[in-house]
């Protein structure tokens, strides 16, 4: 068992070790910014989604970059970056962003997710207040989005069943492809079950429309912190696309 002191030790030695790391990461970013190892972790409702979206486009502007992908859960993702392990977390916009530095990487909706043969898939939108007594499949603890798929439909009843949590949002299509429940999907994710599976009607809400923040986040230290921000705006650039398109989709509905 380590004791208070060697706690306290290990702390300080890690915090050594980050700061020489740093000296050196300093010295490779300077003599040539846009090359060497860039760490990203993501967390798992986003990784699958956006990786395949924006990778080409990475090493094509970044070709003497390469990127370490990681997935963690949020917890695990912020602790990882504290200790220096990685130089950026994707993560939602669900947690204190003061200590680090924060670029917003794009917005998205959530959007239902039902059995094709559910009495709510012959309507075009749907009202959070539609899914009163529904059964709502989750993911496991520790994932955000269940957090947020709670907070979405705080005010009125959802039936969540107490024997089945998620690991995954693939394993969460599929219990809905299966008849069990329902869900919300983030944006990202609705469209790639719509393009690779069947046995799902995915419905938009209504305006205002629940949906989450996507965020880059980095050590405020991080001697890498320009080409981390430019490894952001080019994710961003790449994502604006469907940003514009939701805004325009929210202008129709509202007009």
């Amino acid at each position: 068992m380590v004791t208070e002191l060697g706690h306290d030790i290990a702390d300080r030695a890690r915090a050594i070790l980050n700061g020489v790391e740093e000296i050196v990461e300093a010295t490779r970013a300077h003599q040539d910014p846009l090359a060497g190892e860039l760490r990203v972790g993501l967390i798992p409702t986003v990784g699958p989604y956006l990786l395949p979206r924006v990778t080409p486009g990475l090493h094509k502007t970044f070709p003497r970059l390469r990127l370490m992908l990681l997935e963690y859960q949020t917890d695990e993702l912020l602790g990882r970056l504290e200790e220096g392990s990685l130089d950026l977390a994707v993560l939602a916009d669900t947690i204190d962003v003061d200590p680090y530095a924060a670029f917003t990487l794009y917005e998205e909706d959530f959007v239902v997710a039902l059995p094709a043969d559910h009495r709510l898939a012959t309507r075009r939108r749907l009202k959070v207040g539609d899914l009163d007594d529904e059964t709502l499949l989750l993911l496991e603890e520790g994932h955000c989005l269940s957090d947020q798929a709670l907070e979405v439909c705080s005010q009125i009843r959802v039936d969540g069943p107490q024997d089945f949590r998620a690991t995954s949002l693939e394993t969460l299509r599929q219990m809905v492809a299966a008849g069990v429940g329902g869900t919300l999907l983030p944006e990202l994710a609705a469209s790639y079950s719509a393009a690779t599976g069947g046995g799902l009607a995915l419905r938009p809400f209504q305006q205002p429309r629940p949906g989450r923040k996507v965020l880059g986040l980095w050590r405020k230290s991080n001697p890498r912190r320009g080409t981390i921000k430019q490894v952001c705006q080019e994710i961003r650039g790449m994502i604006g696309g469907d940003a514009k398109s939701r805004e325009q989709r929210g202008r129709s509905s509202r007009g």
